[in-house]
């Protein structure tokens, strides 16, 4: 594999582990309409294209409910209350993160997670990644599979996209690395498993965040 002048990650499934979380502040939401609950799995599956798609797949009859903007309303404000609670990074990733500073490479984390909650997680748990974005439809920046958070980093740090290498656990994640024409490694420990990311068109994988380093580091 050749080597690579900045990485960057998806948050959600890929660096932070933030679906029991995610799965309450649903249920909360859910419950406040009278509206049926949802398994963790069912989170799990509905998360990958931002907030607003998450609630519509968690809802009966998604934006059609008449009580859909009230759901996303109170799913954005309960769910900023606890986003801390169970969250953690996933096994290994200090550790990953770590040698890659070491080795010089640079690293940033794009998310269709809100913007300002994006840069708060990635401030809390990892200080050492400079740069964060989230999802700003409002102010023009589509949020993934669109490349402009990708493009947004790329110009922070002077690369070009045969430089960085995007990793993700989604097929939002495989799509963005594909639009921003740049290499893609799908990581099997988030969200989405092995068999899914193949069937839509995963190529490389990292099983464990030791391993992504070892691709990552590692000289041809």
């Amino acid at each position: 594999m050749k080597t690579y002048k900045a990485v960057i990650f998806d948050l959600d499934g890929t660096l932070l582990d933030t679906l029991a979380d995610l799965a309450d502040g649903v249920n909360i939401a859910l419950g406040m309409h009278g509206m049926p609950l949802r398994s963790l799995d069912e989170v799990r599956m509905a998360i990958g294209n931002g907030v607003v798609k998450l609630i519509e797949r968690v809802v009966p009859e998604g934006q059609d409910n008449p009580e859909f903007e009230a759901c996303l309303a109170d799913f954005r404000r309960e769910y900023a209350k606890i986003a801390r609670n169970k969250t953690c990074p996933y096994e290994g990733i200090p550790e990953l993160l770590a040698r890659l500073d070491a080795a010089g490479i640079r690293m940033a984390v794009v998310s269709n997670k809100f913007h300002d909650a994006a840069v708060d997680l990635v401030k809390e748990y990892f200080p050492i990644i400079p740069f964060a974005a989230g999802e700003r439809e409002s102010a023009g920046i589509r949020k993934k599979p669109a490349p402009d958070t990708v493009f947004l980093a790329m110009e922070a740090f002077g690369v070009t996209a045969e430089e960085c290498v995007y990793i993700g656990d989604s097929d939002v994640d495989i799509e963005t690395a594909k639009n921003a024409a740049m290499d893609c490694i799908s990581v099997t420990w988030g969200f989405r498993d092995r068999d899914f990311l193949t069937a839509h068109g995963a190529a490389v994988f990292a099983d464990t965040p030791a391993e992504l380093a070892d691709m990552l580091l590692r000289t041809e």
